[in-house]
Formats: C-alpha cells, structure tokens, sequence
C-alpha cells in the first residue's frame, strides 16, 4: 500500500497553513488526520466547517455518535481520539467501553441514541423503524434525529480517512474490544 505521509505546515497551501494555525491555537498540535485533510487544498476547509457546525445534540451525545460509528467502522485512529474526547467530555473508562458497544446501562436516553446510530451506520441509512421510534420516544426530536444523521456522515469521513492513509494515531491509543 502507498504510503501517505502526514504533510508539514510548510507543504500545504496557505489557506491550509492559516487553519494548521488555528488548531495549533485551540488545541495545541495540529492532529494527523487533520493535516491529512490539508493534501486537499479545499477539503480541510470544508471539514473544519462542518465540524464547527452547531448542534441540537449535547457534546456528551455528539461523542456517543463518534465512538459507535468509529467501532462499527473499526477506526482506530478516530476511537482514539474520542476516548480522550470522551474522557474530557465526563464519561469514564468504563462508559466509553460500553458505549462502543452499544450496551449503555447508565443512561437510557444514551442507550436509544448508541443504537439508533448502529442501525443507521450498519444499515447504510436504514435503520428499523423500531430504533427511530425508540430514539423518539427517549426524548429525542426530530431535529436531534437529523443533526446525528449529518454527525454519522461527519464520522464515516474520518473513519475512511484514516481507512486508506492509515495515518499514525497520534493520541493515546483506544484499548480493543
């Protein structure tokens, strides 16, 4: 396989050398598979935007949804980062464990999301009626069910980012399940 190097700030454009800044500001490095994005002259852009997007879902919901995708997905390099994510957002150890799979005892209303988007991410965008009913009845709005979609969608990229450039992992790595 190719191997796909993780560009430096000087070997992206400048557009993307502005953004490689930002991060570097918010969260202090610029991670992979951001710099990733950046062999793109648009596509870095165009992700900040959407991960930037606001929400109907909390940040606590918003990491339930990455950690199910990137377990279906079997991403390593994305359940990596949202363990730590996940950890910064409240959830223990344990809680992440049981979210990536999907048997969420601690939280009902977490437990009709996690599998909500299971079905949606195994089923390519069809999940049973069942679960969208399920998801409803926990409390959960039709907006809500629309920003998880377009969530599932924002995860599936990453995933299959790393997918084919299996860049490094560069924050602690997720233990197996």
């Amino acid at each position: 396989m190719k191997t796909f190097e993780v560009p430096t700030r000087e070997q992206v454009s400048e557009t993307n050398q502005h953004i490689f800044d930002n991060l570097k500001k918010g969260i202090g490095m610029v991670p992979n598979l951001y710099a990733t994005f950046a062999h793109s002259d648009n596509a870095l852009s165009s992700y900040v935007t959407l991960q930037s997007m606001k929400s109907s879902l909390s940040n606590k919901e918003k990491e339930v949804v990455n950690l199910v995708v990137s377990q279906i997905n079997d991403c390593i390099y994305c359940l990596s980062a949202h363990t730590a994510i996940g950890k910064m957002n409240g959830f223990s150890d344990e809680q992440i464990i049981k979210i990536r799979k999907v048997a969420i005892d601690f939280d009902a209303k977490l437990q009709a999301l996690a599998q909500f988007v299971k079905e949606t991410t195994i089923e390519r965008g069809h999940p049973s009626q069942a679960s969208v009913e399920a998801f409803l009845e926990a409390g959960y709005t039709k907006a809500q069910l629309v920003d998880t979609i377009v969530l599932i969608g924002d995860k599936i990229i990453t995933n299959y980012l790393h997918g084919v450039t299996q860049v490094p992992v560069d924050f602690p790595v997720a233990v197996a399940i």
